[in-house]
């Protein structure tokens, strides 16, 4: 069994069509067929099937894919330390970074990276858990910045980075922006703006706290992935959703966005560096690490000050 044939096999199996694997690794579909019937002699069993639309993987075929998985982290994390060795601080690093402020957040360190050692390249892919747990485990990517603990300790280092805390936000202009306190009824008949996963930990909050309240479900208006598209509807509409500080921070500096005090909301979410366990993390990709963390404890440290700034305030 050769590396070579595994790697041509895994790449029919992201295609699902020899043609099209093919000419994804540059091959003659011969060539690859070869390969192919190579590969299942020393296994011993048919790795795909034909379909009208192509190949489907075999049982034997699927299990053999499960395996490689952990083996291609291995060979990445060899070819990543080998050009480390090689180059010195010199590199390139690619990274996960959940959709919102972890994305700023992760430009802004890159940036200060970049003043140390100016050679460095990053490639930010945006994403959720399930995209993340399957890019580490392949080693297709250093480490990843998510609000979740959902990827299993077991298997994976979660370094907590910062906490969080979710909020309902509405437009400046929005009738209720006035309010110093608002209840759950208050927020009945409005219409709202939600991610595409509404099985996010604060929006399931937000749905039981409608719930034990024995209110009508929230009416979702709009759903969108994206953190900017969610803020210019909202802000320029009677729309209502929720967000997290951090992004309504950045997000106030450009739109007319308030947070709408809701006294029985309370969600929070720890925000994680997370990497495969036993991964190797080269010199580049632990000191941008290292940077997320010194630019947290700053922006914490900030935060704290200017919360204690408006207690002192207001007793005046």
């Amino acid at each position: 069994m050769e590396l070579r044939d595994l790697r041509y096999f895994v790449v029919v199996a992201e295609h699902l069509n020899l043609g099209r694997a093919a000419e994804a690794l540059d091959l003659s579909a011969t060539a690859l067929g070869k390969s192919l019937r190579r590969l299942e002699q020393s296994v011993g069993s048919k790795l795909v099937q034909r379909t009208s639309k192509g190949v489907a993987l075999t049982a034997v075929g699927a299990a053999l894919l499960n395996r490689i998985a952990p083996l291609q982290g291995m060979l990445n994390d060899v070819r990543h330390e080998a050009t480390d060795l090689a180059q010195g601080r010199a590199g390139h690093l690619h990274v996960g970074a959940s959709f919102g402020p972890n994305e700023g957040r992760m430009a802004h360190a890159f940036v200060s990276l970049l003043k140390e050692a100016p050679g460095i390249t990053l490639k930010v892919t945006p994403g959720d858990n399930n995209v993340f747990s399957n890019l580490l485990r392949k080693g297709e990517i250093d480490f990843c910045i998510s609000g979740s603990r959902s990827l299993s300790p077991a298997e994976f280092v979660l370094e907590q980075l910062y906490d969080d805390s979710f909020v309902v936000i509405a437009s400046a202009h929005h009738r209720l922006a006035k309010r110093k306190q608002l209840s759950v009824t208050d927020l009945v008949g409005e219409r709202w703006v939600s991610q595409n996963n509404t099985a996010l930990a604060h929006w399931q909050e937000l749905f039981r706290m409608f719930e034990r309240n024995r209110l009508p479900q929230p009416a979702v208006a709009l759903v969108a992935s994206s953190t900017r598209v969610r803020a210019i509807a909202i802000a320029n509409s009677n729309l209502i959703g929720l967000s997290n500080r951090q992004t309504l921070q950045q997000e106030i500096r450009r739109h007319p966005l308030v947070e709408l005090p809701v006294k029985e909301f309370t969600c929070s979410q720890n925000v994680l560096i997370i990497y495969r366990k036993n991964a190797y993390l080269s010199p580049a990709a632990l000191r941008l690490i290292e940077i997320l963390k010194m630019q947290a404890r700053q922006l914490a440290d900030g935060a704290t000050k200017e919360r204690s700034a408006k207690r002192m305030n207001t007793r005046k």
